[in-house]
């Protein structure tokens, strides 16, 4: 996919070659306007850093002004998300302090439109996930679902949400990402306010498609739109694509952290109360993409023509990617699904279970912007996954060398946290480089087309994955087989990865 370079800011007017929704392009040459209203951004630098292509690995520009602006962006760009940052930062571990006769270089701001689009990811998450933990207990409770049907209700939200990505992102391609996010929201909001009053399967059941479709439409227009002005970033030389999408990912396990415990304090109060909260939480976005995003974003161009997925069809690079993505999602899966039963085994209860997620949205909260820097300095695009797929399995490993000893309570639950905390560093290396890669596979154009159908046929994957895990884990097989066979599958992802990223 090739992304226009950077052109005069008279010919664009003052904002950024484009603001993502997700993302975060930089801002600010020297002496320009730091924050204004959105659309007003700073002008930008005129170096250009060359993004690695598919076929080759660009050319960099001279090294110390690129590393310097390259380190200092992604340790100051959580600071720059809520409006921090001073004037220039100096070279690695220097003090930022321009040596004598020497003018400070620019240091690397967030535009107030990305300020707005990587906050609202967290919001999304806040919303989705102070009703979603809680849906199976009063599904199965208040409403009276029998457990199958509890089960079908969730797969239905799942594919309606997950399997529709490629619908949303064809959508956000040929409309631009504004009237799709803003649907999406109005959808989110009539689901979760459908979800409060319902009463009886058939109108859960319309309540679910709806939050569902919802999040097919928003999601893969927000998350194309990350990707593309990640390459951006990258090509203006502020830094790896793949910390830009570090930061996306934090701010939406931030919100699946803070959600959650929003949604327990309401409870007591009633489910209908938490359903209206969520809603409302997506009314305060819907409010702010209506005011501030832009109707068109400099850059990116509509796609008029139909078609694009017979082309995708034929992409087996990025089918093979896909298929690596999706193997990686199955094993993460298994927090869900392999981990509890687990936990079960070892204590006697699954109390311990939501201590060791707690764990892993932590760990990505806290550690994902500085492993993605250390990583993005030294490994290239697949290099990056290949060790993220191989930490994941050596969790897998971590469980079934343990499995024969049979412990129990505090050192039964040892192998479960090494398990989670190796899954958890995997996911922080394959999940930001994976979207990071989409960019160089995709037609010209569809972006949003290729980052849905990333998620759809993942989800396919998962779908079909998690149905033979859990026949898997019933067989009776000796306790470190399931384990052994769970952590073969990210080694069969690293084995039909593309081999050039």
């Amino acid at each position: 996919m090739n992304i226009p370079h950077d052109r005069p800011s008279t010919e664009r007017g003052d904002h950024p070659d484009g603001v993502p929704a997700e993302a975060q392009d930089t801002g600010a040459a020297e002496g320009a306007a730091a924050d204004g209203p959105i659309g007003a951004g700073a002008g930008l630098p005129a170096r250009v850093f060359r993004s690695r292509r598919p076929g080759g690995r660009g050319d960099r520009q001279d090294g110390a002004s690129v590393a310097a602006r390259d380190a200092a962006a992604a340790e100051d760009v959580a600071g720059h998300l809520v409006g921090g940052g001073g004037a220039g930062v100096g070279p690695p571990g220097g003090t930022g302090t321009a040596a004598a006769g020497d003018e400070a270089p620019a240091r690397t701001r967030l535009s107030p439109l990305l300020r707005l689009l990587i906050l609202t990811q967290l919001a999304f998450n806040v919303g989705f996930f102070a009703v979603l933990p809680f849906l199976s207990e009063h599904l199965g409770q208040a409403i009276g679902m029998a457990g199958w049907l509890v089960g079908f209700v969730l797969g239905l939200r799942t594919f309606s949400q997950q399997g529709l990505f490629v619908v949303g992102g064809a959508l956000a391609d040929r409309y631009g990402i504004r009237p799709v996010v803003l649907a999406g929201c109005a959808l989110r909001i009539a689901g979760f306010a459908w979800l409060g009053y319902a009463d009886s399967t058939a109108t859960v059941i319309g309540a679910v498609l709806l939050i569902g479709f919802a999040a097919a439409l928003f999601s893969p227009a927000v998350e194309s739109e990350v990707a593309r002005q990640a390459v951006v970033w990258e090509e203006q030389g502020h830094g790896s694509r793949t910390r830009v999408l570090a930061l996306f990912t934090v701010a939406g396990q931030a919100g699946a952290f803070v959600g959650p415990l929003l949604g327990g304090l309401l409870l007591s109060v009633d489910f209908r109360v938490v359903c209206l909260a969520g809603a409302g939480i997506f009314v305060l976005v819907l409010a702010g993409h209506a005011w501030l995003l832009p109707q068109h974003i400099p850059g990116r161009e509509r796609v008029r023509a139909k078609g694009g997925v017979r082309t995708l069809l034929r992409n087996r690079r990025f089918l093979a990617l896909c298929s690596a993505y999706g193997a990686y999602l199955l094993a993460y899966n298994q927090l869900y699904l392999a981990l509890p039963d687990e936990v079960e085994r070892a204590t006697g209860s699954q109390t311990a279970l939501a201590w060791l997620f707690a764990l892993s949205s932590l760990l990505v909260v806290t550690a994902q912007l500085p492993v993605t820097r250390w990583v993005g300095d030294r490994l290239a695009l697949r290099r990056s996954m290949v060790a993220g797929l191989l930490l994941i399995s050596a969790g897998f490993a971590v469980v079934a060398l343990a499995r024969p000893a049979a412990w129990t309570g505090t050192m039964g639950l040892l192998p479960a946290a090494g398990f989670v905390v190796l899954l958890t560093f995997g996911q922080m290396l394959v999940a930001p480089v994976a979207r990071a890669w989409v960019p160089d596979l995709a037609e010209e154009g569809r972006l949003g087309l290729y980052t849905g159908a990333l998620s759809s046929v993942s989800g396919l994957i998962v779908l079909v994955g998690s149905s033979l895990t859990g026949t898997l884990l019933d067989t009776g097989l000796p306790a470190a087989v399931p384990w052994l066979v769970l952590a073969a599958v990210p080694l069969a992802a690293v084995a039909v990865l593309p081999r050039r990223a």
